[in-house]
């Protein structure tokens, strides 16, 4: 679908803004958003392109790199920590070969770390794209990373 249709399925409204770039960010392979996508919310809104910028710079679900097919965030709150959170972080590390903010060599994951998920009482959690992951140990997490891999 062309980046034109996709906007255009929404209403010219300043209040539409975080639909359309969340849309266009789903719609892009590598799971961020493009210069030439912010022009194109900024002229469709009738926004000045810093503003469309800044919206998209304040908020963390969205990026302005290439990131993997699907996003790991590790939830970082404090009863996350508390439950094991950092023991989970290193096994993620080893799992995937990567450091926070990287990317997988083949392109399937990128770790990130989120200050909230809202799901204390499953704490340790994570979210892989909109799913989230409670009550987490390194032999479950091993187990759902694996089911992506095998294309879930």
């Amino acid at each position: 679908m062309e980046k034109r249709e996709i906007i255009s399925k929404f209403p010219r409204s300043r209040e539409q803004i975080l639909l359309i770039l969340h849309e266009l960010q789903r719609h892009n392979p590598r799971n961020y958003l493009e210069p030439e996508d912010l022009r194109l919310v900024a002229e469709y809104l009738d926004l000045p392109l810093s503003e469309v910028h800044d919206t998209v710079s304040f908020y963390t679900m969205f990026s302005l790199r290439p990131r993997g097919r699907h996003i790991i965030r590790l939830c970082d709150s404090p009863p996350c920590h508390l439950a094991g959170s950092w023991s989970l972080l290193a096994a993620l590390k080893r799992e995937l070969g990567v450091e926070v903010g990287e990317t997988t060599e083949d392109g399937l994951f990128t770790l990130e770390l989120t200050s909230c998920l809202g799901v204390c009482g499953v704490a340790p959690a994570m979210m892989i794209d909109d799913e989230v992951y409670g009550n987490l140990d390194e032999e479950r997490l091993k187990d759902i990373l694996d089911s992506y891999r095998e294309g879930k």
